[in-house]
């Protein structure tokens, strides 16, 4: 208990203890020991049997509810991600930690080839990463976590650090992945969006010739059921994509999969509403970050909103067209302060109705549409409810007034969380535990909302705005 109560104490600033009286005692340790368990040194893996390695915007999540524990291995957490960052600006999707066995993931470093393949796109040589990149939450994470304790940020000069790194993955993002010239940003593997086997990515996946299965050994099935996990045939897609743009030198361009995607694209707005807080924070005269939110907002709108969805769809960027599937991807634009009253307005109508149950059918967001042909309820994101979404979505209902199906959605999040031993993903309809227990974000954002209790409503939202910044 006293570990949990104050994590390792580090020079330089002040903890937060573990209070009681803050938050369902229960529940809250729970979570805790779970972020302990998960904890290398340095960063904290997603699960420890499944996903042994540092991923990218679970860190970003697990500093966003530790920060509430430990502020100092908040910063950390984000500090060892940004230090692997490539000289062209990306922030790898995976870090690898060299004393996990190869065998242990799949795809390990001795496919990725960082140092070699990726030398002249700046990856670091002493570090082993991934190739590919996953939703920018980073900046927004930097943020909260600054924000949780301003004293010790500013004595270990955290944001001083971390904004030039910020900055420049952004940059990286707008200008060399604009692959569709419309101003959005397009992903090139359906890893980087995070909502891996998604139905939304199963047509612009349709061109991929498969890496042969012999070519490869699948080490997630020897964690988690089939069933829960994407099936071979979408596992040889993603090699054959990942390899491909490997043998390119990471260069990015068009190829066979690029998307624009509502969720990454949503993602890296609320961030550049948080780099203009850091920027003010840090007295950087820098207009740019709200203007580039507010530009991309409208961008956002013009190019992925289908009124006749009612929701905001995928963009195949090769074919030139929408993709007409209803993911949850979708219903994140709901988290900006700018989107438009009535889009907003049916983006929640879109949310409670009969495609995603919230309130009615569901007490949690399914990640797919519940009426699509290609729903399931416990194969990863083609159905299943995620936390980090249903937080996301939780701050979206409470930034524009949707305060009782924000609390409505808290409370089934934190019931979920606690009844399935804080899962990777659950089932939409029972929340029965899917995929890894134990699961870093699950842990880490429930922590946050027992600490960001409603009554904290202004707080959050001023946090997604960027204001209070002084």
């Amino acid at each position: 208990m006293d570990r949990i109560a104050q994590l390792t104490a580090r020079p330089g600033g002040r903890e937060i203890a573990y209070d009681p009286a803050a938050a369902p005692s229960s529940l809250q340790v729970r979570a805790a020991q779970v972020l302990e368990s998960n904890w290398t040194g340095k960063s904290t893996v997603p699960s420890r049997s499944l996903y042994p390695h540092q991923w990218s915007w679970d860190s970003a999540f697990i500093a966003i509810g530790l920060r509430h524990l430990s502020p100092s291995r908040a910063q950390t957490e984000l500090e060892t991600l940004l230090a692997a960052q490539w000289a062209d600006g990306r922030i790898p999707h995976i870090v690898f930690n060299p004393s996990v066995p190869l065998d242990a993931y799949f795809p390990s470093p001795d496919f990725w080839r960082s140092s070699t393949a990726g030398r002249a796109a700046g990856a670091p040589r002493t570090v082993q990463t991934s190739g590919i990149v996953q939703p920018p939450v980073h900046a927004l994470a930097a943020w909260l976590v600054h924000l949780a304790d301003p004293g010790l940020s500013r004595a270990r000069g955290f944001l001083t650090r971390a904004y030039p790194r910020l900055a420049a993955w952004h940059r990286y993002l707008l200008h060399r992945r604009d692959l569709g010239g419309g101003g959005l940003v397009s992903v090139v593997h359906p890893w980087e969006q995070g909502m891996d086997n998604s139905p939304c990515w199963d047509r612009p996946l349709s061109r991929v010739t498969p890496a042969p299965a012999r070519s490869f050994r699948r080490a997630d099935l020897d964690h988690g059921s089939p069933e829960d996990r994407p099936t071979d045939l979408d596992y040889g897609r993603y090699v054959r994509l990942a390899a491909d743009y490997r043998d390119r030198g990471y260069a990015d361009g068009p190829g066979d999969f690029a998307v624009e995607d509502p969720a990454f694209n949503a993602l890296l707005i609320a961030s550049e509403y948080a780099l203009d807080g850091i920027a003010h924070e840090l007295g950087v005269a820098d207009p740019g970050p709200r203007d580039r939110a507010e530009r991309l907002t409208a961008t956002l709108v013009e190019r992925l909103w289908d009124p006749a969805a009612g929701m905001f769809l995928c963009r195949d960027v090769r074919a030139g067209e929408l993709i007409p599937e209803r993911g949850v991807t979708g219903l994140v634009p709901l988290l900006l302060p700018a989107l438009p009253r009535d889009l907003a307005t049916t983006l929640v109508r879109t949310v409670c109705g009969p495609h995603f149950g919230l309130g009615g059918t569901t007490r949690l967001v399914p990640s797919y549409d519940l009426l699509g042909e290609a729903f399931d309820p416990h194969r990863y994101w083609r159905g299943p409810a995620w936390f980090n979404t249903g937080w996301l979505l939780e701050r979206g209902l409470r930034l524009h007034g949707e305060r009782g199906r924000a609390d409505a959605l808290r409370k089934g999040i934190l019931h979920a969380a606690g009844a399935s031993g804080f899962a990777e993903y659950v089932d939409p309809y029972t929340a029965q535990a899917c995929g890894a227990t134990g699961f870093g974000w699950t842990a880490a954002l429930t922590l946050d909302l027992l600490h960001d209790r409603p009554a904290g409503d202004r707080n959050r939202v001023t946090a997604i705005k960027g204001g209070d910044r002084g």
